[in-house]
């Protein structure tokens, strides 16, 4: 039987390990870890074994490992989880896609009931119906104000009803009323609070951006950037080719009400003092959309004129008999 290691030995062990799991990883999801049982817990770190290691443990200690590792090392990157141990957190230290490993944390949830004095993390809104319950039983919807009927010797709730609030104090008679109810409202597991990688500190719904959301969000960057360019009339390479289009107007303007021209002036002037060559320079381009459509036409046609071609299934027999 191994020897049973001191207070002091078991901080030195802790501390050993989290300056390895921080000298081998540079992703470590911060996840908090309320009302989480030590079976639930294990079963975690199970469904994350292979590349993913959790470490739960005081925030002081942790907290002081991380300072003197830093200075040992020079890895002043690692200061920022400093600031995120805050409360009852765990350290998920991966090497596998953020994204991934948060989704598999996430599925690690089990339902709890609703104790006397705990905060509710979620509305909890009973559902009409039966509820099995004797007539004797009355007392807790009345106090509840839970309207009821008596149907088929059993309580019945008529309507749905809101019974705690997200944020409220669970009370003693709702407790006792869920519980009689057989129902287990809210439930439990690591939430990840905040992600760190590589130095950098972001918040996980950061995880959830896809390709499509990057190209939105950096083209409505580039739109607003273009607007205020052309308000400020301060030249970047996004409001340059409306600056050159919105300039050659401009000339172009001033090339049309005077005597002064350009080449790229000359064609239009030409246009203005005759404008039967709108039509002409407008046939070919009509001619060719017109002539388009009857040449799909006749191809269409010609492909159901064309005899079917013969399957093997046709012929009685497959190639690959």
């Amino acid at each position: 039987m191994a020897p049973k290691l001191s207070k002091s030995e078991k901080k030195v062990v802790y501390d050993q390990k989290l300056c390895q799991l921080l000298d081998e990883y540079t992703q470590v999801l911060v996840a908090v870890a309320d009302n989480v049982g030590s079976n639930q817990l294990q079963s975690i770190r199970r469904g994350l074994r292979g590349d993913s290691v959790v470490l739960m443990g005081k925030n002081t200690m942790m907290k002081r490992s991380i300072r003197m590792h830093a200075e040992k090392t020079g890895n002043k990157a690692i200061l920022n989880l400093i600031p995120l141990l805050v409360g009852n957190v765990g350290l998920i230290f991966t090497k596998g896609d953020l994204k991934e490993v948060s989704e598999e944390v996430a599925k690690y949830k089990v339902g709890a009931p609703a104790r006397v004095g705990l905060v509710a993390p979620i509305d909890v809104v009973v559902p009409p119906g039966n509820t099995g319950l004797d007539p004797s039983q009355t007392s807790f919807f009345q106090v509840l104000n839970i309207p009821t009927k008596i149907n088929k010797g059993t309580v019945e709730i008529i309507t749905p009803v809101e019974l705690i609030k997200k944020g409220e104090k669970v009370g003693s008679s709702e407790a006792a009323l869920l519980s009689k109810l057989g129902i287990r409202p809210f439930s439990y597991g690591l939430v990840v609070l905040s992600v760190y990688d590589n130095g950098s500190v972001f918040s996980p719904e950061v995880l959830d951006l896809t390709e499509d959301d990057l190209i939105g969000k950096f083209a409505m960057g580039v739109s607003m950037v273009t607007s205020l360019s052309l308000a400020i009339s301060y030249p970047t390479v996004a409001a340059a080719p409306h600056m050159f289009i919105n300039a050659y107007k401009n000339v172009l303007a001033v090339a049309v009400a005077t005597d002064y021209s350009f080449p790229q002036a000359d064609k239009v002037k030409e246009y203005l003092a005759d404008p039967s060559k709108f039509a002409v320079a407008a046939a070919p381009v009509a001619a060719a959309d017109s002539g388009s459509a009857p040449a799909a036409a006749a191809k269409e046609e010609e492909k159901k004129d064309e005899p079917a071609e013969e399957s093997d299934d046709d012929m009685g027999f497959s190639l690959f008999d």
